[in-house]
């Protein structure tokens, strides 16, 4: 029998294509269970965590209002002076209700070197705005950026440093910065068709680093989980946790993710920057949690994978893991990509060595071709089982359709015609 939390990561694993995946499941009294599934995915591993870093810029805000710098009802403009969405109140901007844009103006942010307070503000003069401040949710990293800004006005400290002095020394996480540490995994894109690794950028966000910049392990998200769940008020008043954690939204409350879990609400946050995906949620009645971390850009419901991890079972199944493709055989090369078999859409991917064709509706599961020795595709799964999928080229060696046992696919609808 496979625990079916280390199952649960197989799964994840091998189903999204991802490099590695690492989840943990904790109490108020430390990991209960931790597991990883893919290749160089110590424990320790210090990943990025996106928007996460949002949960620890709204406890800042919460405790700058206890110290009584601020007000949550205080307009941007009372701190930030003449600023795009000035009006927009500080509990607005911490409950994505302002409002305002969901991403400042510019190149992707996430992706680009981020610049001072002054660049960003004099970019978003508030032209961007989508709603009525109050009428709905409308998630907003920008607001992030104008978040930190605030705490840096109010307090006169760096919000880098006040993560550090106020959150991450007094709970001892120790593994949790502003830039990646050598210990640091690497973000990845895997290309959807071939199963190739592209290494994605580690930008240093600047001004916007409030609303997603940091890197942490698993080991570290426990202790911030269990913070969330009220282990330290010391550092927050158990009254201001309250209302951080009450709902303004449906889903979500002041700078926290609200998550229907089979026992109740739990509360945290999911994160993602490119390279990375994250997750932690945490019962705040029982104190009962459990954090993801997994450098890939896409491929896996981080929110359920938490559920499923929380839950726990055992089940028995053997999940063959994904390996990044290296290098597209040659007898393979152009194959991968979306292809039609008359008007039905088929995604064609290489996949662990094999060359896969998954229809795309409905849904169900791939047939799948062995390259043999002699460069012939010969179905091992599926309804191609022992067909031989034939690839013909045009004369300058570009893929023209495949054929297998009469099953023509082409690359647009009905597209075969005779190569000119």
């Amino acid at each position: 029998m496979i625990e079916r939390r280390q199952s649960c990561l197989d799964l994840a694993q091998s189903r999204g294509r991802l490099p590695s995946v690492l989840g943990a499941v904790f109490d108020r009294y430390g990991v209960v269970w931790a597991g990883s599934s893919g290749e160089g995915a110590g424990l320790d591993g210090q990943y990025r965590i996106g928007s996460i870093t949002k949960t620890m810029t709204a406890v800042l805000v919460l405790q700058a209002r206890d110290a009584g710098l601020l007000h949550l009802d205080d307009p941007l403009g009372r701190h930030l002076g003449e600023v795009g969405y000035a009006e927009a109140t500080i509990r607005q901007v911490l409950s994505h209700t302002s409002g305002m844009q969901s991403e400042p103006a510019g190149p992707w942010w996430e992706r680009h070197r981020g610049g001072d307070f002054d660049a960003l503000a004099a970019a978003n003069d508030g032209s961007g705005r989508v709603a009525r401040a109050g009428e709905l949710f409308h998630y907003s990293n920008l607001g992030y950026g104008l978040l930190g800004e605030v705490l840096v006005r109010v307090t006169g400290t760096s919000w880098r440093q006040l993560v550090v002095e106020r959150l991450l020394i007094p709970l001892g996480m120790t593994q949790t910065s502003y830039l990646p540490r050598p210990n640091a995994q690497p973000g990845w894109s895997v290309d959807h068709f071939t199963g190739e690794r592209r290494l994605e950028p580690l930008t240093n966000t600047g001004a916007m680093a409030p609303a997603g910049q940091l890197w942490s392990t698993v080991a570290d998200l426990v202790l911030w989980g269990q913070f969330l769940s009220g282990a330290r008020p010391d550092m927050l008043d158990p009254g201001s946790l309250t209302e951080m954690l009450e709902p303004v939204t449906d889903d979500y409350g002041l700078g926290v993710r609200l998550l229907t879990g089979t026992g109740g609400i739990l509360v945290g946050h999911t994160g993602s920057m490119p390279g990375y995906l994250a997750a932690l949620f945490v019962d705040p009645g029982s104190g009962i949690g459990a954090a993801v971390l997994a450098n890939a850009t896409t491929g896996v419901d981080r929110t359920q994978l938490v559920l499923d991890l929380i839950d726990g079972d055992f089940v028995d199944e053997v999940i063959e893991p994904w390996v990044p493709t290296v290098e597209v055989p040659a007898p393979v090369a152009g194959i991968p990509g979306l292809w039609f078999w008359g008007n039905t859409a088929t995604e064609v991917r290489w996949h662990n060595g094999h060359l896969e064709l998954h229809p795309l509706t409905p849904p169900g599961s791939p047939d799948r071709f062995a390259l043999l020795d002699d460069g012939r595709l010969v179905g091992i799964d599926g309804y191609h089982r022992g067909e031989t999928l034939h690839v013909v080229r045009r004369a300058d060696g570009e893929v023209w359709h495949l054929e297998a046992a009469t099953f023509v696919y082409t690359r647009t609808p009905y597209g075969l015609t005779e190569p000119g």
